[in-house]
């Protein structure tokens, strides 16, 4: 049977984006996201406060230099892409997870750029 990963995303970005290039000049850019689910009160009147989550999406080729020219703190993306976990050793030799959204395809808000910053070329 197949299997689907795919992961859809509209939400602030935290901070300015960390681009760099590399291998033969591909730009890579890394973005911290915020989601938020509001807060609301249960029908027994237990208050649940909003809640916050963190992704880390990573752009790839020209999708990453659109976020480096266009992206900035505060902005509100739509992000599809794929998750993927890997792992490394710290300092003190124990093993970390980092989980990371790869994007196919950026949709800005808040931009001038809005209208012409769709890439749906999949490219990596």
């Amino acid at each position: 049977m197949a299997s689907v990963n795919k992961v859809i995303l509209l939400g602030h970005v935290g901070k300015e984006p960390d681009v760099r290039y590399v291998d033969q000049g591909v730009c890579v850019a890394q973005v911290r996201l915020a989601t938020s689910e509001r807060a609301y009160r249960l029908q027994d009147g237990t208050e649940v406060p909003e809640r916050t989550e963190w992704h880390n999406i990573i752009f790839w080729r020209r999708t990453a230099e659109i976020v480096e020219k266009y992206v900035h703190t505060g902005d509100l993306i739509y992000v599809e892409g794929k998750i993927q976990t890997r792992s490394y050793d710290d300092k003190k030799g124990i093993t970390r997870y980092i989980t990371e959204i790869w994007a196919d395809s950026l949709k800005l808000f808040n931009s001038k750029m809005e209208a012409d910053a769709t890439d749906k070329s999949g490219e990596k």
